[in-house]
């Protein structure tokens, strides 16, 4: 039985903002929610209708929506994705996703590549794991494997490693000197640890173990690609091979630290998004426009 509308925008905890004609939709990585987007939210808000919702597991969804055999795999956020995109009616949008949230996005567009005109991706990474001579995704698979399995033995250790990693700054002490960057960190650890483990780890074990790269070639939308200069989770060198692999793809690099430039740089990815959609505009069918 499908899902009634209102349903769906109620169980991915759908906000909807911005005054422009065009929909562009902003989807999160592992371990975050729609909050890490209230950097650049208000400036797009001046020129789109902004769309901000949560993968069930994550934010403030609707945690009895999960499905344990749905979100073993990436398509099931993919999923996600395509029920609010039907349920609002959205096509030819800006799909904008932080880290593991391009693949999902990739998925969407070989699924559904109507619901989508631009693809912006920030820090994505088609595959975490070293493989082979072509392709070194930063990890072996017995560390992965091990670090997902540390959820369950030390959630709270976990976080308190990775959080740091993710964000790119050191996690300092909460106490009277505390800065924002330190803020950050600690927002980011208390949302990876406000989420239960049985939703976070097979999200994590998704996220961290599988293969995408086959999506890449497939795709034409026009994409953009940023990574970080200095990011632990995701190095240039992926960003270069991914930018190679997509048929339509620009790749800048944001010299900063971390794996959130959105939260960390983001005039930084501001600027670059603009530029790159004044370059790449649309009709009103969602084609780009050739000069």
């Amino acid at each position: 039985m499908p899902h009634k509308p209102n349903n769906i925008l109620q169980r991915n905890h759908v906000n909807i903002s911005g005054k422009g004609n065009k929909t562009i939709m902003l989807a999160h990585g592992f371990g975050c929610s729609q909050h890490l987007w209230r950097f650049i939210r208000p400036y797009l808000e001046e020129h789109y209708q902004v769309v901000l919702f949560d993968y069930v597991g994550s934010g403030n969804s609707d945690f009895s929506a999960y499905q344990v055999e749905r979100y073993k795999h990436l398509e099931g956020y993919a999923l996600d994705v395509i029920e609010i995109c039907d349920a609002m009616n959205i096509k030819d949008a800006i799909f904008v996703g932080h880290s593991i949230s391009s693949t999902i996005g990739w998925i969407v567009t070989q699924q559904r590549p109507e619901l989508f005109s631009h693809v912006v991706a920030i820090c994505p990474s088609p595959c975490f794991l070293n493989l082979d001579n072509e392709y070194q995704g930063g990890f072996e698979q017995q560390y992965l494997e091990d670090l997902i399995a540390l959820m369950d033995k030390d959630y709270i250790g976990w976080g308190n490693y990775l959080a740091p990693i993710v964000m790119g700054i050191d996690l300092a002490p909460i106490g009277p000197s505390i800065d924002k960057s330190d803020v950050l960190v600690h927002e980011l650890l208390s949302s990876f640890c406000s989420t239960d483990v049985t939703y976070s780890k097979p999200f994590a074990a998704a996220t961290f173990l599988s293969d995408y790269r086959s999506l890449l070639p497939r795709i034409t939308h026009p994409s953009l690609v940023l990574q970080s200069s200095n990011d632990t989770l995701v190095s240039v060198g992926v960003g270069e091979y991914i930018q190679k692999n997509l048929q339509n793809a620009q790749l800048k690099i944001i010299e900063g630290n971390g794996h959130c430039l959105h939260v960390t740089h983001p005039l930084h990815v501001l600027d670059q998004m603009m530029t790159f959609l004044q370059a790449h505009p649309t009709d009103e069918q969602g084609l780009e426009l050739n000069h």
